[in-house]
C-alpha cells in the first residue's frame, strides 16, 4: 500500500510539572522509547511549551532506529526555541520504520531550561531516561551519569506517514489514563495481530512484570492497522484547575486542554474518555485545604455537562466517542456517602446515553462482587482509588472486549 496517510504511534498530553526548586535544568538529554505498531516511511514529532512560562530552547532532537541516527529538524534547524504556550512540528524525517521498531528520540538542552511542560506516564510501553550532557549521538547512556524517568518533557506526538488503512484510538483522562491500561491496551492489540510482541514476551527492561494474556479469538479481523495514544493528566478535573502553585501539577480542565490536546494528534478515529473522579474526590471544605472548597464538588448535572462538553467537541472532530465508568473508591481518604452517590450517578449516565458509541464499563471490570463501592482485593494498588497491575490489566481487556478486539 502506498503511505500517504499521517497516523500517531505515540502521544501524551502537556501538563504541568510539580513546582519545586529545582525546576531548570541545563546540559542534560532525555531519551524516549517509541514502541512502532506499524510500518510507515517518514516520521514527525511535535514538542509543546503550552504550560510554559518562559522560552524553552531546544538544543537538538535525534532518533536512534536500529542503531542509526537522524536528525530531527525544524525548518531545517537544530535548534528550535519554543515560546511560551506555542508548540511546533518538526520538518519530516526520511525514516523507514519497521512494526515493532522502536525509535529513541533524544532531546538536548544545553541551555538553562524551565522543565514546566511535562506529563507523568507509567506502563510496560512508558517512560525513559535522561542524562548529563550531549546524549544524542549515544547508542546507550552511561549508567553513571544517566537515570529512569516517568515525566516526559515537551514530546507531545510522534507521527509516521503509512497506508490509509492505519488509524489511531486516543485514550483521554487523568491519572488513572496516564497509567499503565492504555499501555496494556496497546500489548493486546499487538498479540492480537500476531505480532512479535508475544504475551510471554520479558518486559523487565520496561519497567513491568511478564504480560500474559491467554488465549484470544481475533477471528479474520485485523488488528495490525491500529495506534493506541494517550493523553492524560494526572489530577486533572473536568470543570476545575488550580491555580497554587501547590496543586497547580494536578492539571489543566477540560476547556483549556481537550481543543489543544486531541487536535495535535494524527490519524485519530476514536477517543475513550475517562475522567471525572478528581471533580468528586478532591473538595474538602476550606477548614481542611484552604484550596480545596465544598463549592467545587459538582451537582450531578453540572457534572453530565461537563462531560458533555467533551463529547460535542468530539463530535465536531468526527470522532467515535467510548466512556469509561468511574471505578470505585471507597477507602480512599476522602470517601463519603454523598461522593459514592455522585459517582453512582454519573456512571448510570454513561452507560444508559445514547450520545456515545459504547460505554466501556472499567467499574464492572475492577469492582468487588461483594462490595461493589470497593475495589475487588487483587485490583486494589493499595490506596483504593488506582488499580494495581492486575486491575489495569483488567480495564485493557475490559476495553478490547468494548472495542470488539475479541
Amino acid at each position: 500500500m502506498t503511505n500517504n496517510k499521517w497516523v500517531s504511534i505515540w502521544g501524551n498530553a502537556v501538563s504541568i510539572a510539580e513546582n519545586r526548586p529545582e525546576a531548570f535544568s541545563k546540559n542534560i538529554s532525555l531519551r524516549y522509547p517509541i514502541h512502532s505498531p506499524f510500518d510507515g516511511q517518514g516520521l514527525k514529532i511535535t514538542l509543546d511549551n503550552y504550560c510554559g512560562t518562559e522560552d524553552v530552547i531546544i538544543s537538538k532532537v535525534t532518533a536512534l532506529v536500529n542503531s542509526v541516527f537522524y536528525d530531527i529538524l525544524f525548518e531545517g534547524k537544530h535548534e528550535l526555541t519554543l515560546q511560551p504556550g506555542c508548540s511546533q512540528v518538526s520538518d519530516i524525517c526520511d525514516i523507514y520504520v519497521n512494526t515493532d521498531d522502536v525509535v529513541y528520540l533524544s532531546i538536548y538542552l544545553a541551555e538553562y531550561t524551565q522543565m514546566r511542560s511535562a506529563v507523568y506516564v507509567q506502563g510496560p510501553l512508558s517512560g525513559g531516561s535522561y542524562c548529563i550532557g550531549d546524549g544524542c549521538a549515544m547508542e546507550a547512556f552511561p549508567i553513571d551519569i544517566s537515570r529512569k524517568t516517568s515525566i516526559v518533557y515537551f514530546l507531545t506526538d510522534v507521527s509516521i506517514k503509512t497506508s490509509s488503512d492505519k488509524r489511531s484510538i486516543l485514550c483521554y483522562g487523568d491519572s488513572i489514563t496516564a497509567q499503565d491500561w492504555p499501555d496494556y491496551l496497546a500489548l493486546k492489540y499487538k498479540d492480537s495481530a500476531n505480532s512479535s510482541v508475544a504475551a510471554d514476551k520479558d518486559y523487565d527492561n520496561m519497567n513491568a512484570a511478564n504480560v500474559d494474556y491467554g488465549n484470544t479469538n481475533t477471528g479474520s479481523m485485523d488488528y495490525s492497522n491500529v495506534s493506541i495514544i494517550r493523553k492524560a493528566t494526572s489530577g486533572s478535573r473536568i470543570l476545575r484547575e488550580y491555580s497554587c502553585i501547590t496543586y497547580e501539577s494536578y492539571g489543566l480542565k477540560a476547556s483549556n486542554r481537550f481543543k489543544h490536546e486531541i487536535p495535535s494528534a494524527n490519524g485519530v478515529d476514536t477517543i475513550i474518555l475517562q475522567q471525572g473522579i478528581n471533580d468528586i474526590i478532591h473538595p474538602v471544605g476550606v477548614d481542611v485545604n484552604p484550596f480545596r472548597p465544598m463549592s467545587d464538588l459538582p451537582t450531578i448535572d453540572e457534572l453530565i455537562d461537563g462531560f458533555k462538553y467533551y463529547i460535542t467537541e468530539a463530535r465536531a472532530m468526527g470522532l467515535k466517542i467510548y466512556a469509561g465508568t468511574l471505578l470505585p473508591i471507597k477507602g480512599w481518604r476522602t470517601y463519603a456517602d454523598f461522593r459514592e452517590v455522585l459517582r453512582n450517578q454519573f456512571n448510570d449516565f454513561l452507560r444508559s446515553t445514547d450520545l456515545l458509541d459504547g460505554c466501556i464499563d472499567f467499574d464492572l471490570a475492577v469492582r468487588d462482587p461483594e462490595d461493589p463501592s470497593a475495589f475487588l482485593p487483587i485490583y486494589d494498588s493499595g490506596d483504593h482509588l488506582h488499580p494495581s497491575a492486575a486491575g489495569y490489566k483488567a480495564m485493557a481487556e475490559a476495553a478490547a472486549v468494548a472495542l470488539q478486539l475479541w
